[in-house]
């Protein structure tokens, strides 16, 4: 009678806060099966830490590979083959749409379901995600196979002589792409069960699978544009195998059958519907501006534009260890109705993630330069600049990621999706009018920085609307105001070490380390209280870890 009083009020809790989970919650009240003691509490900091560290080990293992693959095909391939890699890659990745609106509605939907420990529900949801996803990738290959496959032929700026690699290309990203999409639901009950130790391990196979690609793309007698599609094409599929393989043998609810559960099915596409519009014009923020680099600019600008968005995506994945940890996190404390810890861990996963891309962030902007042109042997024009904009950018998508996963938890999309989903779509009628009558390519990369930081403002009064404990003035005085000294203090101090000393590597890391040092001397002690404790007690776990060691010899 107890627990039934406690359901009931929960629902009733729930009900308020978010219309569109009242069928999901009724179904949970009548679930047939009784929700399993719990081991451990549903939110917990210590899993965030030591999650995040897991993902640390496998960001700096993907981080290490990237960096030399990158190096290893641009200077396999060369700057056309490259810029073409890239070119015919974004008609695919700009259907992707469809995949990053279900990904987000079916991550938040299990890790919910996961969150009021309902077996049955939670495994007819998973279900549910992966009938959406079967259908989504049979609409790409559609869409793929008639309008896209018509963009690649009549509209993209590419050498007659490798048309027949294109292709190739481009039929190997569709069936890449087709399984990744049925991938997600799996993906995302590994995440919502927290096991991120899964993405480390596998990630070592993943690695050294990706280094002997290389290898084989090195000595390969093969048209070399070719033989990277199809063999990473085979380790893509051999590596999804693997993750639907644990996640079948690990957790029941990825076992899948058919159901057909409308009061699951409708919440979930009508979470995605809104979510569909503000992915689209991501898109067309990101794929669309590519495809526009390659109209005006041609092929060579296409492998300057691919090379800064891979230093922004590894120089971002510094982050993504924390964010993919806090993320279930947040979700599973809104929907036990613990709205003060959610705000509290919005609102510090923001700031201490900030400060985290800034240590990584002044040494690569103050030394770009440097860090290309060792990375690389070819250095496309424009790749400098290109770089050090995608920096600024990163700052202002983390913080609206970071507000987006509180709105998520929520379920409310419809205004999110509008506003920064308008924001986004702006970009490229003002990069093609930018393009086509002042020919200055840098445009369109600054517009998307600006565009993503008034859609980060726009984010965190739209979370306040259903959590009132989150308002712009305590994200300016919580987050905003804490790091603005921090950061243009790290900047001023990266930049005296190049007065003094010349280009090279002593000058990179005389920066990196002097910026960084300011960063955590600072932050430790402008801190909250709590964070001040913890790092206190695990620096004196280790000194004692490492007397008892000395001891011992």
């Amino acid at each position: 009678m107890q627990d039934n009083e406690h359901n009931t009020d929960q629902s009733s809790r729930l009900t308020n806060q978010d219309p569109q989970n009242q069928q999901l919650v009724d179904s949970n009240l009548h679930d047939d099966e009784p929700a399993e003691k719990r081991d451990e509490p549903i939110v917990s900091g210590s899993r965030i830490a030591k999650n995040a560290v897991m993902l640390y080990i496998r960001m700096f293992i993907s981080m290490a590979v990237g960096f030399y693959a990158s190096r290893v095909i641009l200077n396999v391939l060369g700057v056309v083959d490259y810029g073409i890699q890239s070119a015919v890659g974004s008609i695919i990745s700009s259907m992707g749409f469809l995949k990053a609106s279900m990904s987000g509605a079916t991550s938040r939907f299990l890790t919910f379901e996961l969150g009021r420990n309902k077996k049955k529900q939670l495994a007819d949801t998973f279900c549910s995600a992966m009938i959406i996803h079967i259908a989504i990738a049979l609409l790409i290959l559609l869409l793929a196979e008639t309008v896209g496959l018509w963009f690649l032929e009549n509209k993209l700026v590419i050498p007659p002589e490798r048309m027949v690699a294109a292709r190739w290309i481009y039929q190997a990203s569709i069936i890449s792409t087709m399984l990744t999409i049925t991938q997600v639901p799996y993906n995302a009950v590994i995440i919502a069960h927290e096991k991120m130790s899964i993405y480390a391990y596998f990630d070592i196979l993943g690695v050294t699978l990706r280094l002997l690609i290389l290898y084989l793309l090195v000595i390969g007698n093969f048209d070399k544009l070719i033989l990277l599609s199809i063999l990473s094409l085979a380790v893509s599929t051999f590596m999804m195998g693997l993750y639907r393989i644990y996640c079948i043998r690990h957790y029941p609810e990825s076992h899948f059958h058919f159901v057909w559960r409308k009061d699951i099915l409708k919440p979930m596409l009508g979470f995605s519907g809104w979510d569909l519009y503000g992915n689209l014009s991501d898109m067309a923020r990101t794929q669309g501006v590519i495809v526009l680099v390659n109209m005006f600019f041609g092929v060579v600008a296409n492998a300057a534009v691919s090379i800064a968005f891979a230093v922004q995506g590894i120089v971002m994945k510094f982050t993504s260890g924390i964010t993919t940890s806090v993320r279930p996190q947040i979700v599973k404390s809104f929907s036990i109705g613990d709205h003060e810890r959610m705000s509290n861990l919005v609102y510090m996963s923001a700031k201490y993630l900030f400060l985290l891309l800034l240590i990584v962030s002044v040494p690569v902007f103050m030394e770009t330069h440097f860090v290309v042109e060792l990375w690389l042997k070819l250095v496309p024009d424009h790749t400098v600049w290109l770089v050090r904009i995608m920096i600024f950018f990163n700052f202002s998508a983390l913080m609206s990621v970071v507000m987006a996963m509180g709105i998520h938890a929520t379920g409310k999309m419809k205004r999110i999706s509008f506003i920064n989903g308008s924001l986004y779509l702006s970009v490229i009628p003002i990069t093609y009018f930018a393009y086509k009558y002042y020919g200055n390519l840098y445009v369109a990369f600054i517009y998307n920085a600006l565009a993503v930081f008034i859609g980060c403002l726009s984010n965190v009064y739209t979370l306040g609307l259903t959590v009132k404990q989150v308002t712009l003035r305590r994200f300016f005085k919580q987050v905003l105001l804490p790091i603005a000294p921090i950061t243009l203090l790290a900047f001023v101090v990266g930049y005296i070490p190049r007065m003094y000393f010349p280009e090279g590597f002593l000058r990179f890391f005389i920066v990196g380390s002097t910026s960084t040092i300011v960063i955590f001397v600072i932050t430790y002690f402008t801190a909250e209280n709590e964070v001040r404790e913890l790092i206190k007690k695990r620096i004196l776990k280790y000194v004692k870890f490492g007397k008892h060691t000395d001891s011992n010899l």
